[in-house]
């Protein structure tokens, strides 16, 4: 009977999911070997979380497009304000030295739906675009007393793209921390009562949809089945060579039905763009390995 009993407790020890000690002693390996400050947190099935350089200070960039989309989308239901409202857009709005597909498309401006302009944030990351909507829907503030609404946990909305562009410090304005970034990708995900289901399905597509960042955490998910939606943020260098931050955060759906939610933020990096994007993608295959290989 004991040889019994020891042998299904080994059986048991050796059929048990692996704990998030160890994804996070992982993930920590990784990131301790880069000349920059990284934060990561993981949210796993919707149940365990863990976060690994956790602070509260990592500049959102670009990321902030996906804030500003779901403040934009509860404002318009507040008001009962289809997303087909067409929005009219000059030629003077769309300013030239950043990065707009927008503007490409449409150099004299023109009219479009709040929709085509949450595409343009979401899977384009257009900066133009998303001062637009900053611009009609009242600004980092509105954006910000709406994050704070959802009590996700620290994160602060003060600047446009346009502020950023301009001085390098404003890109430290927007902020958050990594479990954060997380909870609201999180929330927009499994929180049917957020929006309405058109609304929630628009932008959860729109995520899928997202057309950068394939070296990110996309990278190591080609071919398995698995499907990521996410929104990625990039910075400039600052005249001591490091880069502002880059980041990327989103879900992954797995072919079995579960799904865990991963935020990567990279700040003040001396390492090189390919060296940044290849951290998150290491970060997204190790949580990808721990989810399929425990079972």
């Amino acid at each position: 009977m004991r040889l019994f009993l020891f042998f299904l407790a080994v059986l048991s020890t050796a059929c048990a999911p692996r704990s998030t000690a160890d994804l996070r002693a992982r993930i920590r390996r990784i990131v301790e070997r880069a000349d920059a400050r990284i934060g990561v947190a993981v949210i796993l099935d919707g149940r365990d979380t863990l976060s690994v350089g956790a602070a509260d200070d990592y500049p959102l960039l670009s990321v902030v497009k996906l804030h500003q989309a779901m403040a934009v989308t509860a404002c318009c239901e507040e008001r009962q304000q289809s997303l087909s409202t067409p929005i009219v857009v000059s030629a003077a709005e769309l300013l030239p030295d950043t990065w707009s597909p927008l503007r490409d498309a449409s150099p004299e401006g023109g009219t479009f739906t709040v929709a085509e302009l949450l595409r343009y944030t979401l899977c384009y990351s257009d900066n133009n675009a998303c001062d637009l909507l900053f611009d009609r829907f009242g600004g980092p503030a509105a954006v910000d007393r709406y994050v704070r609404s959802l009590r996700i946990g620290p994160c602060t909305i003060e600047a446009t793209e346009a502020q950023m562009h301009a001085d390098a410090a404003a890109c430290y304005r927007n902020r958050t921390s990594p479990m954060a970034a997380a909870r609201l990708v999180e929330r927009l995900l499994t929180d049917d009562a957020l929006f309405t289901p058109a609304h929630t399905e628009l932008l959860r597509r729109m995520l899928l949809d997202c057309r950068t960042g394939a070296d990110r955490l996309a990278a190591p998910l080609a071919g398995t089945g698995a499907r990521l939606g996410h929104k990625t943020g990039t910075g400039d260098r600052l005249p001591n060579g490091r880069a502002i931050a880059c980041n990327d955060v989103g879900f992954v759906l797995l072919p079995d039905g579960r799904h865990y939610t991963v935020a990567v933020l990279i700040r003040d990096s001396a390492e090189s763009d390919a060296r940044n994007a290849r951290l998150m993608a290491e970060v997204s295959r190790a949580v990808w390995r721990h989810m399929t290989e425990e079972r």
